[in-house]
């Protein structure tokens, strides 16, 4: 329906005169009723080779300048000022921008729904099968009044996506939202999907708790540091040896330079330990051996080094003594060294740790060559040549001898500022042994010994279908910050690590999207952050070529990592008042203008600007109400500060 002409074109807006036959701000077309005069709202006009122009509603005034009563007549003149949006070509897509502009006097008309419907590309595809759901809703318009947007499936899960707002903006609910729109699509039903949220404040177990959804799915609720199943969490576990070297210096805070090759020792070491102590015959025997070879090529260091016999009987008594105290710690791995004779050879070379009148003679020397006579040199190299990869399981409990003997050995070296260079990680490593905040870690699901393992038990894939584990909401609101960043990295790093291994069209079947929420406690840009290659980064880059994707929700946009942020395509983005958050968006954002920044500032909660792959083009939309909500409502003050005074608890009387 034709509802004025355009009276000036300018190249960024064009101006209208609506028709003085048009009453009101409404026109009723075939029983839809469609608004046309609020800010926002869409209208459309055609050039001369046909396209039609969409335009958006920028300003609405009265032309007549009379200053007496006729000029707030119902006939007076008046006009909008519209700015153009995309073009519909002649063969009906749609596409962001204006080639050729409108003639003067061009007729302008309302847009409908099904126009609408043209410009999102929300029909479906017909070589689909109808049992294949194509679209979620998301909730409605705030340009075209009462019209309801959906979002095409694909498009916005097949890429990386960001939301984002200030705190109570409606991040959470938006989610929350989208998520319960995909579980409650019944008949093919969404059993492929497998969706892994961070749930850094606690709230989105109200949301899918009882939601409405199919019964084919199923949504886990997992929870670190509880030993059993606690209000519908049972535990989580990421288990100490499935971390690699890099993830292990950044939680131990560990340099580059010096402690980064030491720890990489210690992890070795703590392996040959637990393969002694758990393995029996000629495997336990190898391992023994180079336990052997390790002390007497200590002492033998020893021997060279000391200036006088007292000094060195000193320094190899303090080394043998300290391994002896190591082995004792663990009654497994000491039986081991008795059964195998190691035992008996430290407590000989103990022995002759003696000097009379100043003088050793040569005792500790023929103590050791006469330990050295057992070493099986070919094996002592193939253990040494053994290295454990990152997901080799070993007992946490062997870490701390194995630090212990790698400082006697680098003691023995003469390297004796080596305790104080590892002062600060031998502390974290304190904190990972004895503290209550890393019990996540120190344990293991039942029977888990790689990486594969974890992700079946993670994602219950070894279970048939209706037990699988479709959604995975691991509560972290409890961890510090430190466990926070270790938990997100290395259990998306091994999610990522596991889609690498496949291969051809493996890599495009049951995708996994993360949902980071409070995304920028664990994804800095700074170098604060405890992991120096930061794996969220990694799987921005390259993480869509494995179907592994992010849905980022941060409330700090400028803290973000530039690199995460700027791989995504997709942006819900709710009301931000904070001017270097606004900068930090409107400066890594491709086609972003005044105008969007305008309605993200007057968003009221609920309410989002919604842009990138998956709509044509930017929309203001009132997000629908997740139903249960999560668990974020603010707190109503007025209610919690003023109530009834309570009733005075019964006098007793005192028997008289």
């Amino acid at each position: 329906m034709k509802i004025g002409k355009i009276t000036s074109v300018n190249f960024n807006q064009f101006r209208v005169k609506i028709s003085s036959e048009i009453r009101g701000n409404s026109v009723n077309v075939a029983g839809v009723l469609y608004y046309f005069g609020n800010i926002g709202s869409y209208l459309k006009t055609t050039n001369s080779v046909g396209e039609q122009l969409i335009s958006e509603v920028v300003s609405i005034f009265d032309s007549d300048t009379r200053l007496d009563s006729a000029a707030y007549d119902i006939d007076s003149n008046r006009e909008l000022l519209l700015k153009p949006v995309g073009t519909i070509t002649r063969t009906g897509k749609f596409n962001l921008g204006v080639g050729i502009f409108p003639g003067i006097y061009s007729e302008v008309a309302i847009v409908t729904f099904e126009d609408m419907e043209l410009i999102l590309q929300t029909k479906k595809d017909k070589g689909l099968s109808e049992c294949i759901h194509q679209s979620f809703h998301l909730g409605e318009s705030k340009n075209l009044i009462n019209y309801p947007i959906d979002i095409s499936i694909n498009s916005f899960f097949n890429i990386h996506s960001a939301v984002l707002g200030n705190s109570g903006s409606g991040k959470s609910n938006t989610i929350a939202h989208i998520i319960q729109e995909i579980h409650k699509k019944k008949n093919n039903s969404a059993i492929g999907s497998r969706i892994l949220i961070f749930d850094v404040n606690g709230e989105y177990k109200n949301a899918f708790t009882g939601h409405d959804k199919c019964p084919n799915l199923k949504v886990r609720l997992l929870k670190p540091n509880i030993t059993g199943a606690e209000d519908g969490f049972e535990p989580f576990y990421l288990p100490h040896f499935l971390m690699n070297i890099d993830e292990w210096s950044a939680f131990l805070m560990a340099t580059d330079a010096t402690q980064r090759p030491f720890w990489d020792k210690v992890l070795q070491e703590s392996y040959k330990f637990y393969m002694i102590s758990t393995r029996g015959g000629v495997e336990r025997q190898k391992f023994i051996n180079y336990l052997r070879f390790k002390v007497c090529n200590l002492v033998h260091m020893l021997l060279g080094q000391g200036d006088t016999d007292t000094a060195i009987v000193t320094a190899a008594k303090n080394v043998i003594y300290g391994i002896s105290e190591l082995i004792d710690l663990d009654e497994h791995l000491k039986q081991a060294c008795v059964d195998e004779g190691m035992h008996d050879d430290l407590h000989k070379l103990y022995n002759n740790c003696a000097v009379a009148y100043g003088n050793n003679n040569d005792k500790l020397k023929q103590a050791v060559d006469a330990v050295r006579k057992k070493i099986d040199y070919g094996n002592v190299q193939e253990v040494i040549s053994l290295r454990a990869n990152s997901e080799q399981y070993f007992d946490y409990r062997f870490l701390k001898q194995a630090a212990n003997l790698t400082l006697l050995e680098e003691d023995a070296r003469g390297n004796r500022r080596v305790r104080e260079y590892t002062s600060t990680m031998m502390t974290r490593l304190d904190f990972f042994l004895d503290n209550q905040d890393c019990d996540f870690m120190r344990n293991r699901p039942a029977g888990t010994i790689n990486i594969d393992q974890y992700l079946e038990w993670l994602w219950q894939t070894n279970l048939a279908v209706p037990a699988q584990t479709n959604m995975v909401i691991i509560d972290t609101s409890e961890l510090s910050k430190d466990a926070l960043e270790t938990l997100t990295s290395v259990t998306s790093r091994l999610n990522f690590s596991s889609r690498k291994k496949l291969n051809g069209s493996e890599r495009r079947e049951k995708p996994i999207h993360l949902v980071l929420d409070e995304a920028h406690r664990y994804i800095k840009k700074d170098s604060k952050y405890l992991l120096r290659e930061n794996i969220f980064e990694q799987i921005a880059r390259e993480g869509r070529k494995y179907a592994l994707y992010l849905l980022i929700s941060s409330q700090r946009p400028s803290e973000l990592s530039e690199t995460v942020l700027s791989q995504c395509s997709n942006f819900i983005v709710h009301r931000i008042q904070n001017e270097i958050d606004m900068k930090y968006v409107y400066a890594i954002l491709p086609y972003f203008s005044d105008d969007f920044a305008n309605k993200i500032k007057q968003s009221v909660p609920g309410e989002a600007l919604i842009f990138g792959n998956c709509v044509s083009m930017p929309l203001h939309v009132r997000v629908k109400q997740a139903h249960p909500e999560p668990n974020s409502e603010n707190c109503k003050v007025h209610k919690e500060w003023f109530k009834p005074f309570p009733p005075l608890p019964p006098v007793l009387r005192r028997d008289e």
